[in-house]
């Protein structure tokens, strides 16, 4: 379903794409190369890419970094949403937003649940916001998850939500 709201925004969107895993390397990492692809593919640019552990000092610190970033507008984050011990991702950057997005939380889980993984959807916790004018997204860590959350959610609204959250500067 196209918005026709946005349908005529032309605006390519600077991102950094942070992918949150104790097990992951650049090479074994799909969740955040399918990130990457996608954006390319929406002629949005790639301006950073990192891979942390799911430690909250290191998550903060990174996503500071992100958002002070002249060159980062928006902030692609996948892993660590769920509800292990070590999922701390949520915790990590809810305290550093401006103002939260709620409507991509719930949009995320009922897609998720219509579409890919049925009631396990109750275990995402998914949320977006917004942290010194830099729109941020956590999506969880699998491939379906992400590609559901960028072609349904994201890549539709990105250069909206960038326009939106810029415009009073």
């Amino acid at each position: 379903m196209e918005n026709r709201h946005c349908s005529e925004l032309h605006a390519k969107v600077s991102c950094a794409v942070i992918t949150v895993s104790d097990t992951r390397n650049k090479e074994t990492d799909k969740s955040g190369r399918l990130i990457i692809d996608l954006l390319r593919g929406a002629g949005h640019s790639v301006k950073m890419y990192k891979i942390i552990s799911d430690d909250q000092p290191m998550i903060q610190r990174t996503i500071r970094e992100a958002t002070h970033h002249r060159d980062i507008e928006a902030i692609m984050i996948t892993g660590g949403t769920g509800i292990a011990k070590r999922d701390v991702t949520i915790e990590s950057i809810q305290p550093l937003f401006d103002k939260e997005l709620p409507g991509f939380g719930e949009l995320f889980r009922m897609l998720s649940f219509q579409f890919d993984i049925g009631s396990a959807a109750i275990l995402s916790r998914a949320v977006a916001g917004i942290a010194n004018q830099r729109i941020i997204f956590s999506m969880p860590g699998s491939t379906g998850a992400v590609k559901l959350a960028m072609e349904m959610l994201i890549l539709p609204e990105l250069a909206h939500l960038f326009q939106e959250a810029t415009k009073d500067i």
